[in-house]
């Protein structure tokens, strides 16, 4: 088994708006929600803690997430109550509740927070050397920017250990329009990127519509990634990414996280009709794949789940039960022709690189 360096998991969000402790096994959650039909991935989560250990992650991305768009009082708009709020000083709240949860997993022991380049490399070689005892370190993002009410709480977001931002996610957000939605950023949306340049924080491209990522792009001169984002070539779509932006991507040293939600790896995918015996992970090697041929490398392809983003096994391909069949994707990639350092290097390695330059 190899390391996994995973650039998107929602930890917090899936906590406290599943009610999932996340410090007992996938067995115990499947449990604990065994009869319950209010959510799709009601007993088919894939992930806790304790099978990202087994798994092999020494690292993860992790997020805060809360939508406060523009468009959130309007009757038409699809909400969920716990992730879309009527006003930004509600969202702003909800992530803090969401920070709030990985800050007393860290002083339980349980996870460690990264915020420099030096405490990743020494957390990185800390878990080579007992990985049974190292907890997970969690370098803090932020899924959608709705949650900085003012762009001069960039600095203060900072402070607490942010060190990613995504403008938007589904929909229109204050500072750009996401997935589902096109146009421009705000004009607040530029300055707030002046201001996370200013301060060395680091723009997620994920979820951003084509017309605000090229605006971002030509705006934004700091380090950017694409978390977990898959390619248009291959699933049709606006939240894939066109074979346009990932090469302006890969000018930019970017790295780009391949995502295991299944209507991402599948073409034509009916959310609560097509079922996951559609798609294996053989679909996921071939977003790396088409992504290591644009780049005539392997280093701009990495691994960036996104798994128990609000959906479980009934969306994923149907060869991943648990996070750790992640390490299937090993000797599909071998017979690929992908080497061992190659493998490395989308495992882990690139992310690693990437955030040993980005961090302070």
């Amino acid at each position: 088994m190899r390391p996994i360096f995973d650039s998107h998991l929602d930890l917090a969000w899936n906590a406290l708006s599943f009610n999932r402790d996340l410090t007992v096994s996938v067995e115990e959650i499947r449990a604990r929600e065994a009869g319950m039909n209010d959510e799709p991935g009601r007993g088919r989560n894939t992930l806790t803690l304790v099978e990202l250990r087994k798994a092999m992650v020494p690292v993860c991305v992790a997020t805060l997430i809360a939508r406060s768009g523009p468009d959130q009082k309007r009757k038409d708009v699809s909400r969920r109550s716990d992730l879309d709020f009527s006003a930004q000083a509600i969202a702003h709240a909800a992530a803090h509740g969401q920070l709030a949860y990985y800050r007393l997993l860290e002083k339980q022991g349980h996870v460690r927070m990264l915020r420099t380049a030096r405490e990743l490399n020494a957390h990185w070689a800390a878990w080579l050397k007992n990985p049974q005892k190292t907890p997970l370190g969690i370098i803090l993002s932020m899924e959608g920017a709705d949650p900085i009410v003012a762009v001069d709480q960039v600095k203060e977001w900072w402070d607490v250990g942010l060190r990613a931002i995504g403008l938007a996610h589904y929909g229109r957000g204050q500072y750009a329009y996401g997935t589902a939605t096109d146009g421009p950023l705000s004009e607040a949306g530029v300055k707030l990127l002046k201001e996370m340049e200013k301060v060395g924080m680091i723009y997620d491209v994920t979820h951003s519509s084509d017309i605000s990522m090229a605006q971002a792009l030509d705006t934004f001169g700091g380090r950017i990634l694409a978390s977990h984002h898959n390619c248009r070539a291959l699933v049709p779509g606006d939240r894939q990414l066109t074979d346009e932006q990932i090469k302006k991507l890969i000018q930019r040293n970017a790295v780009i996280g391949v995502a295991l939600d299944a209507w991402m790896l599948y073409p034509n995918w009916i959310r609560g009709q097509t079922k996951p015996e559609v798609v294996a992970l053989d679909a996921v090697a071939n977003h790396i794949d088409h992504v290591c041929q644009l780049a005539g490398n392997c280093r701009h392809s990495a691994i960036g789940t996104d798994l128990d983003g609000g959906y479980g096994t009934e969306q994923t391909p149907r060869d991943l039960n648990r996070f750790t069949d992640l390490q299937k994707l090993e000797p599909i990639l071998s017979k690929r022709g992908y080497k061992d350092s190659d493998i490395d290097l989308i495992f882990h390695g690139n992310w690693l690189r990437f955030f040993s330059e980005a961090l302070p």
